[in-house]
């Protein structure tokens, strides 16, 4: 599979039909991967059927006997239903100056707007709610949780015009967005959080626990998560080119460095390192772990993701335990 034009890549024409031209690619290569299936979280009235219980006469409604249950064991059941409700979906955008940086089909920033994209169109149905915060600078921007696509598409426009090449003050603000991000909605719903999570643990060590480790844990206790990692190549190994110019988005530091075989291999097990340690970080938190790479084909990465995912919840979803009768 040969990877999408990214939303970048639509800068040459009209915005509009940049966003448009995404949600086709969105769409087409993804509908029915993602969309809707979310049920309610307590029983009550709605169309969703849930588990079998015993009948209790008087107080339930006899249309909606079990009867396969109730023949295998001999004793009246019914099914209870699971009440619909509406899914409220918020993404944490991490639009800081690293995200400025791209060395394959596209930058970091358009593969966010990518993922975010992805996750809208996809999870919204008549009456569900998308919002969403954003990392910008040293700021961080909330954009209300609306329904409909013309709402979803003032959001990415949004994302697409954010100014580039905004310095911060000081390291990306990851763990205060996410404590935002729990505290904004205590309706569960589904969160996501894109970002490079570039950040060394606690007092530089790769391994140590990370800022945004107890937020995420809080966030995880109430509502399903996911985090997707936004990785360029050139972020993994440096190629062999000699003298190189290096500069920190984050602080704009610039410094000279002569890539020899030692200092490319030691970065090397240095960004290996670092990628380990986050996701092993983000399942410490039990969060749900994307990674997606500007140099493949994102569309079919988080079909990957998402298509694991339900064969994980079908097979956890026909366990003995859980069925009523058996």
């Amino acid at each position: 599979m040969t990877a999408p034009t990214g939303p970048g890549a639509g800068r040459e024409v009209s915005p509009e039909h940049a966003l448009r031209r995404l949600e086709l690619t969105v769409v087409r290569r993804l509908d029915g991967l993602l969309h809707g299936q979310h049920q309610g979280l307590v029983p009550g009235a709605g169309s969703e059927i849930g588990d079998s219980r015993v009948y209790v006469p008087g107080e339930d409604d006899v249309r909606r006997m079990d009867w396969s249950v109730t023949a295998r064991t001999t004793i009246p059941h019914v099914r209870d239903l699971v009440a619909d409700r509406e899914l409220e979906t918020w993404v944490l955008a991490d639009l800081s100056p690293s995200m400025d940086f791209g060395t394959a089909a596209m930058e970091k920033r358009d593969l966010v707007v990518a993922a975010v994209a992805a996750m809208g169109f996809l999870t919204s149905r008549i009456g569900d709610r998308f919002g969403a915060y954003v990392i910008h600078g040293d700021q961080v921007h909330r954009l209300p949780a609306r329904t409909g696509r013309p709402a979803m598409y003032a959001l990415l426009q949004t994302l697409l015009d954010a100014p580039r090449g905004m310095p911060a003050p000081g390291p990306t603000r990851l763990a205060e967005a996410i404590q935002l991000l729990g505290a904004a909605r205590r309706k569960r719903g589904l969160r996501v959080i894109v970002s490079d999570f570039l950040d060394l643990g606690r007092g530089g060590d790769p391994g140590a626990e990370r800022e945004w480790e107890r937020p995420l844990r809080r966030l995880v206790a109430r509502h399903q998560v996911l985090a997707v990692e936004v990785i360029d190549p050139r972020e993994l190994d440096l190629p062999d080119v000699g003298l190189v110019a290096l500069t920190d988005p984050e602080t704009g530091r610039t410094r000279e460095i002569h890539l020899s075989p030692k200092i490319r291999r030691d970065y090397a097990e240095a960004a290996a390192a670092q990628r380990e340690a986050t996701r092993l970080a983000l399942r410490r938190c039990g969060a749900g772990h994307l990674v997606l790479r500007t140099d493949r084909d994102w569309v079919y990465d988080i079909a990957q993701y998402t298509l694991r995912h339900r064969r994980t919840a079908h097979l956890a979803g026909r366990h003995p335990t859980r069925r009523a009768g058996a």
